[in-house]
């Protein structure tokens, strides 16, 4: 896979993404609409570490523009399309629902039909541990029904995949869909909670700590989350012929269709990741312990049978290492 498209170059796994496949000699155009969804000027920041590097062109590009995703798949031929791109976050879904839909149903779609008229040989395609939604069974495996999210964005990724699934089947079109859980790590997303306590924590400020502290997650720090999308890249998926319509397993299918959590397949307490991140900090947290928020869930935890046995690889680094390193990082970035 020499010529890839990476939609959402310039977000926290986009960015990281790009680096990777540029150091592997690939040729990457990188796509993102800079949104203000959180601070355009790190998102620029990222962009700024790719500018420049032989094999990376980037272009400011909305997925749910159809007539100029038309024109960028007419000007290229990409072997591999790997799409970050999406309006992100459990919470904002609540209030801003267009924008959803908007970008994760109408540019998929867009980027789909630009994939089957340019023959591009495999679509990666980012899913999320949302789509888990009112399932209690730990841990979430990729065999399981995935029928009843609890927010819009963890319809929206449903519906990916539901798409992805009938361009494998009426064109052929190699789709690989990878369900991230709770991504976190240098460059990272500034709504995300570790990113959120670490400002609070800094600035002497309480953190918001919901569901009573609560809650369980399976942190999967972004080195090991690239390290498992460049192998699943470059071997796209092929039907499998062991499949029963009467059992009807999600996460394979006759047509060549794959299904794979990215996880770090360990549950951390949020209390302990807040005693962790206090550690790193070398400052105490002023908790203010809140109810469970709509559209959230209470545990996440990744099952990594199907990625293990297809990849030979399992995500490791622990949550103490991921948190120095971002903690590292704050402090020389934001000084």
């Amino acid at each position: 896979m020499k010529k890839i498209l990476v939609t959402g170059a310039a977000g926290f796994i986009g960015f990281f993404l790009c680096k990777k496949l540029l150091a592997d000699g690939a040729e990457v155009v990188g796509i993102d609409n800079l949104n203000a969804y959180y601070d355009p000027a790190l998102k620029r920041a990222r962009l700024d570490q790719l500018q420049g590097a032989p094999g990376f062109s980037f272009l400011r590009l909305d997925l749910a523009d159809r007539p100029a995703m038309e024109q960028l798949f007419a000007q290229h031929r990409f072997e591999a399309v790997v799409n970050l791109a999406a309006q992100a976050g459990v919470r904002y879904s609540l209030e801003n629902p267009h924008s959803y839909i908007d970008s994760n149903v109408v540019g998929f779609g867009n980027l789909l039909e630009g994939c089957r008229h340019s023959g591009v040989r495999h679509l990666v395609y980012a899913s999320s541990s949302s789509v888990y939604g009112g399932n209690t069974r730990l841990p979430f495996s990729v065999h399981d029904n995935v029928d009843h999210p609890v927010s819009l964005y963890a319809a929206t990724k449903k519906a990916n995949e539901l798409m992805a699934h009938s361009y494998s089947h009426l064109y052929g079109l190699p789709c690989t869909g990878l369900r991230f859980f709770t991504v976190y790590g240098p460059w990272g997303r500034p709504d995300m909670a570790y990113f959120l306590f670490t400002r609070a924590i800094l600035a002497g400020k309480p953190i918001k700590v919901f569901n009573h502290g609560k809650m369980k997650r399976d942190f999967t720090y972004i080195d090991d989350i690239v390290e498992a999308v460049t192998r699943i890249i470059v071997r796209p998926p092929v039907g499998n012929p062991a499949w029963d319509r009467k059992t009807a397993d999600p996460a394979t299918s006759w047509a060549p269709y794959r299904i794979y959590n990215i996880g770090n397949n360990r549950v951390e307490d949020l209390s302990h990741f807040i005693e962790v991140l206090e550690e790193c900090l070398a400052k105490k947290a002023e908790k203010i312990f809140l109810p469970m928020q709509d559209g959230d869930v209470a545990a996440t935890h990744a099952e990594m049978d199907d990625l293990v046995a297809d990849f030979a690889y399992k995500p490791a680094t622990s949550i103490t290492e991921g948190l120095q390193r971002f903690v590292a990082w704050y402090r020389e970035y934001y000084q």
